[in-house]
């Protein structure tokens, strides 16, 4: 299957904006499948960086290609648990993703990750790959709230994050109530879609309160 790249753009947004604009896509998009009540759910991933902060740096100078990977879960529940490696080219984006283990997650924050040569998806094999030969390691967790809605045409997303959190106590990943910081008090409205923007999404969305921004929940945890 050919990559599919996604166009993604960010704004911060006040809580006024947000109102109004889940009002109107509470109308005409549905709820994300993990939504578990009617505000959303809570996000909680694993960033891997190197001990030079290459993701980091990567990011504040610009850099117009640059990846990620992390694992991640939803609303607390760790028994389903995804690799995730996000690639981007300017405001192109394309995500990859596995099933992940818990248990073998969990041997990796203790500094076990053979495993990953192991598996059949290449996934694995590409994060083992950087982390024995470009040194990444798990770096931080980032926790946040997210309120999401879909719009089929077009394959549009749409989230509102807030609520940031963040800790670079990482074997306390897969542990609930785990202690973290405000890592960012702004709401960010993502905005993801494919080829085209659906006109009908393109109006719900036009508000003149929020700024279009390069913000990256990781690089804001990093920087408390």
């Amino acid at each position: 299957m050919a990559e599919r790249w996604r166009h993604e753009k960010k704004h911060y947004i006040n809580r006024a904006d947000w109102l109004q604009l889940r009002a109107r896509l509470s109308h005409i998009a549905e709820p994300d499948e993990n939504s578990i009540e009617a505000n959303g759910y809570r996000v909680r991933s694993l960033y891997f960086d190197n001990y030079a902060d290459k993701a980091v740096m990567e990011k504040l100078s610009g850099l117009s290609r640059r990846e990620k990977f992390r694992f991640r879960f939803y609303n607390g529940d760790a028994s389903f648990i995804r690799l995730e490696k996000k690639s981007k080219i300017n405001r192109l984006c394309y995500k990859e993703s596995a099933a992940a283990d818990a248990e073998k997650c969990g041997a990796l924050l203790t500094g076990d990750y053979d495993w990953l040569r192991t598996q059949e998806n290449g996934l694995f094999t590409e994060l083992y790959a950087k982390m024995r030969f470009q040194n990444l390691r798990p770096r931080c967790v980032v926790e946040y709230h997210r309120e999401a809605y879909i719009y089929r045409a077009g394959n549009v997303r749409v989230t509102f994050d807030s609520g940031i959190k963040a800790t670079d106590n990482v074997s306390g990943f897969l542990r609930q109530g785990a202690p973290s910081v405000p890592a960012a008090g702004a709401i960010v409205l993502e905005l993801k879609y494919d080829g085209f923007l659906p006109d009908i999404i393109r109006d719900a969305i036009n508000f003149t309160g929020g700024n279009q921004t390069e913000f990256s929940k990781y690089a804001a945890a990093r920087l408390i």
